[in-house]
């Protein structure tokens, strides 16, 4: 049984990744959960263009150090919006980090 931390999507997407990757291979960031930090996109703001060096320089920029020290090599998030800010964050500050959503993660697992 899994340990609830107060957000059960949350932990069933931790569950999920776990799983998938094995508990060894799993790194967390900190902080996490509901306080973790936002990928500096939210909001809409990713899309627009005129905000890139607002996002990767203000906004990103907490989110892009702690990337970096978590030495994750693969960093996945089930939003689309944080995984193109976060591309764009791994791009701006040369991370040796490859963003993926969590659906890829989990069909890169699936033996077929």
């Amino acid at each position: 049984m899994r340990k609830s931390f107060g957000d059960p999507v949350a932990e069933d997407l931790r569950f999920v990744v776990k799983t998938v990757v094995g508990e060894d291979n799993f790194i967390d960031m900190h902080p996490n959960r509901s306080n973790n930090y936002c990928c500096g996109g939210g909001g809409g703001l990713v899309s627009l263009d005129e905000t890139f060096d607002f996002r990767m320089q203000v906004a990103g920029k907490t989110k892009a150090e702690q990337i970096a020290a978590s030495g994750a090599e693969i960093v996945a998030t089930p939003c689309a919006n944080c995984k193109k800010q976060l591309r764009e964050l791994v791009d701006y500050y040369k991370l040796p980090v490859q963003i993926v959503g969590v659906h890829d993660l989990i069909l890169r697992a699936i033996k077929l």
